[in-house]
């Protein structure tokens, strides 16, 4: 996946500028996919140069101009055609599986204290997730009810269940990462037979 076809992703539901695209991303993208604003504008920049996105200036104010951006059919080709291609697995780089597989070298306690605080921060995106996954079966986040206005009411239960299955996913992997954690606790600590 990259950074470009969730900009282009984010751009089929409507125009957008460098800055709403840099909140969007700190915010609800973030579960999927993350993208600091030092990333964003180049790649805004890039795309219109290839004729994927176009630019149009707005002025606010009498000084304050903005660039606010949309697909273009070219763009929206370019989406089609990387959602219908082959899927392959990204490279694994997990922090944390990195950290349990040398905790040989910490004491228990060490290991115990991060696995009990990796549990707590994905209690937490649980959480988070659950209300968004909601939302999202309730047609009420603002980027779809935006998708939403420009689809045939018929496709609109699919595609606000499409959505929120993509959290119940990671809910999933949330749920089963904690129960991991809680098991790798025992055996770092010698309190199981695992």
């Amino acid at each position: 996946m990259s950074l470009q076809h969730a900009i282009l992703g984010v751009l089929e539901a409507r125009p957008m500028t460098g800055y709403e695209l840099t909140r969007f991303f700190e915010s609800t993208a973030r579960w999927v996919w993350t993208a600091p604003q030092s990333q964003i504008y180049p790649l805004l920049r890039r795309l219109e140069e290839e004729g994927l996105i176009v630019g149009e200036e707005q002025v606010r104010g009498e000084k304050l101009k903005r660039t606010s951006y949309s697909l273009t059919p070219l763009g929206h080709n370019d989406l089609i055609e990387w959602l219908g291609g082959i899927y392959e697995e990204p490279s694994m780089r997990d922090p944390m599986l990195l950290k349990v597989l040398y905790f040989d070298m910490v004491d228990p306690d060490v290991a115990e204290r991060v696995l009990t605080e990796h549990i707590a921060a994905l209690e937490i995106v649980i959480e988070q997730w659950s209300i968004h996954r909601a939302r999202l079966l309730a047609r009420d986040t603002p980027l779809l009810r935006e998708r939403l206005r420009s689809r045939p009411e018929s496709d609109h239960e699919r595609i606000a269940t499409l959505k929120a299955h993509v959290f119940g996913y990671l809910i999933e992997s949330a749920t089963l990462r904690i129960r991991w954690a809680r098991t790798a606790i025992g055996i770092a600590t010698g309190r199981s037979s695992d």
